[in-house]
């Protein structure tokens, strides 16, 4: 039987089909692998999509033919309906549009015809420099392939032989592969010694990386540290960088401890409150800390602020439930009523 558009019912049974071997990442939040099951299930309208970002499902999908160890990476943007579940006639148009441009050998090398239908396809998208740089070290992770060459310079510098400001010839590849490879070599203790004299350029990239590693509890420690330098000092950019890094490790008590202490007892700027929505999203999973964040996002009145976080919150399977006893909650200010009144008006 020839592959067609018609006899595939899903991106999974396209890649069985062609006799690939795939996984599957979001990479619209951080970047969380999505199990074959769990993908096959969102496909069939089952789930609801675990991480969606702005009404999208943003995936990361890597194949390979059995023979081969070099994966094809499609990056991929489908929009979700309102219960936040895959829509079915956008995944069979990517369907279609891969079928017609490709056939049933999703591997070979396109043509120059066939490349143009590839770029037509308006559910590719390019991924931000860092979130490429995660998927290849995730990758190469996973397949138990060797690092990028930029790997060894970035290892070399994090262990501070050459000093901190000799930063300037670090690929943003070799510190993501550092991050992703803490559990080798003694990369975790060079980490550990090195969070309390890395300048911002390189913090910022590195926290970038970090914050799809669930992290060990030395680390978090030394974030937490340098973390209440930088407020002390007032640098927003690495308070910033620093609460990305603990994105994959909001269930440590560390982490847990210096984000409940931010959120119930400090006043946070919409970077902060952006980054807490965006990233570390897990922490909002009890009513209490959301209700203490939902206070603070209406603290300087920015409706539009309000109304996109909410939508945004909402949106995550694991949060919506919890957001919508927190919004009727008889404990909630007047403020906090008012504003939630005015995102239901017609």
């Amino acid at each position: 039987m020839s592959i067609t558009s018609d006899t595939i019912s899903s991106i999974s049974a396209l890649l069985n089909l062609s006799d690939s071997q795939y996984c599957i990442y979001d990479i619209g939040r951080r970047v969380d692998k999505i199990s074959i099951e769990q993908f096959e299930q969102i496909e069939a309208a089952q789930l609801p999509y675990p991480f969606p970002i702005q009404g999208h499902a943003m995936l990361a999908i890597a194949f390979w033919q059995k023979q081969s160890t070099s994966p094809y990476l499609w990056f991929v943007k489908l929009p979700l309906d309102e219960r936040g579940l895959l829509n079915q006639g956008a995944r069979n148009h990517f369907i279609a549009i891969i079928v017609e441009a490709l056939g049933e050998n999703l591997t070979v090398n396109p043509t120059e015809q066939q490349e143009a239908l590839l770029k037509k396809n308006p559910y590719h998208f390019t991924p931000a420099q860092y979130k490429l740089a995660a998927i290849n070290s995730v990758l190469s992770t996973s397949l138990k392939q060797a690092a990028s060459k930029f790997y060894a310079p970035a290892q070399r510098y994090l262990s501070g032989v050459n000093g901190w400001e000799a930063w300037q010839d670090l690929g943003v590849q070799g510190l993501s592969d550092f991050a992703f490879r803490l559990n080798e070599a003694n990369n975790s203790e060079v980490l550990t010694n090195a969070l309390s004299y890395l300048p911002e350029q390189v913090l910022v990239p590195l926290s970038s990386a970090l914050e799809n590693v669930s992290l060990p509890v030395d680390v978090i420690e030394q974030i937490t540290l340098r973390f209440q330098q930088a407020q002390t000092s007032n640098n927003t950019v690495i308070t910033i960088a620093l609460l990305r890094a603990l994105a994959s490790s909001t269930e440590h008590t560390y982490s847990q401890n210096l984000l409940s202490n931010l959120i119930t007892n400090q006043r946070l700027d919409e970077d902060i409150l952006i980054i807490i929505a965006g990233r570390l999203w897990p922490i909002l999973s009890t009513e209490n800390m959301l209700s203490a964040y939902l206070e603070h996002l209406i603290k300087d009145k920015n409706k539009a602020l309000f109304s996109a976080i909410f939508k945004d919150l909402v949106a995550i399977p694991t949060i919506r439930p919890v957001l919508l006893q927190a919004i009727r909650s008889p404990k909630r200010s007047p403020d906090l009523a008012q504003a939630i009144g005015t995102l239901f008006k017609p």
